[in-house]
């Protein structure tokens, strides 16, 4: 039997619900499935928050609660405009410096 992995447990408790969870619960639930005992929850709750931060199934939505990202149009979500302020666009014209400051020879689309 293949055993699988903490953010597979989550994504099955998360598909089972229909909804969002506060991340507490969904580890507390998750680490109850494996027989955690609490010490080693303790040790390994951040290695979870992790592990679902890089995994492209998931989204941490507001009051730490998480869910499925398929269920989440990009119209859905709401991105605080401040996190915007002051924020410029990567151009072509910055890729290109970028890519002679690192000698990369990249050749440009245009040519």
């Amino acid at each position: 039997m293949v055993s699988k992995s903490l953010s597979d447990l989550a994504y099955d408790k998360l598909k089972k619900k229909k909804k969002e969870v506060v991340f507490q619960k969904l580890w507390s639930e998750v680490a109850d499935e494996v027989n955690l005992s609490e010490e080693i929850a303790r040790r390994k709750v951040a290695s979870f928050y992790n592990a679902l931060m890089m995994d492209s199934r998931f989204i941490s939505l507001e009051n730490n609660k998480w869910d499925l990202r398929e269920r989440h149009t990009l119209d859905s979500l709401q991105i605080d405009p401040d996190l915007l302020e002051g924020y410029d666009d990567y151009s072509e014209e910055d890729e290109q410096e970028d890519n002679e400051e690192y000698g990369l020879d990249i050749p440009n689309d245009d040519e």
